[in-house]
C-alpha cells in the first residue's frame, strides 16, 4: 500500500512538478511561520478550556503578525501614517 501512495505521489511530482511545487511551497510557508510562533511564544497552551485554547493560539499568531510587521517597517524605513 505505502508504495502505491509513493509511486502516486512520484509520478505527481514528475508529470506536474510546477502544480507540485506551489503546494509544496505553501507548505513550507505554513512550516515556517508555525516554527516562528513555536520559539518566539513556546509551544504550550496553558488554558485548560477548548475555546480559550483557541483563543490562545489565535492571540499568538496575532502577536507573531504584529512582530514580523513592527520588524519589516524597520528594516525597509517605513514610517508609519496615523489617521486622527
Amino acid at each position: 500500500m505505502g508504495s502505491r501512495i509513493y509511486r502516486k505521489m512520484y509520478d505527481f511530482y514528475t508529470l506536474r512538478q510546477e502544480e507540485f511545487m506551489d503546494h509544496y511551497h505553501k507548505r513550507s510557508n505554513v512550516e515556517s511561520t508555525n516554527s516562528m510562533i513555536k520559539s518566539k511564544f513556546t509551544d504550550i497552551i496553558r488554558s485548560k478550556n477548548g475555546i480559550a485554547q483557541i483563543n490562545e493560539v489565535l492571540l499568538k499568531v496575532l502577536c507573531h503578525n504584529i512582530v514580523v510587521l513592527i520588524q519589516s517597517m524597520y528594516e525597509l524605513g517605513i514610517e508609519p501614517e496615523f489617521l486622527n
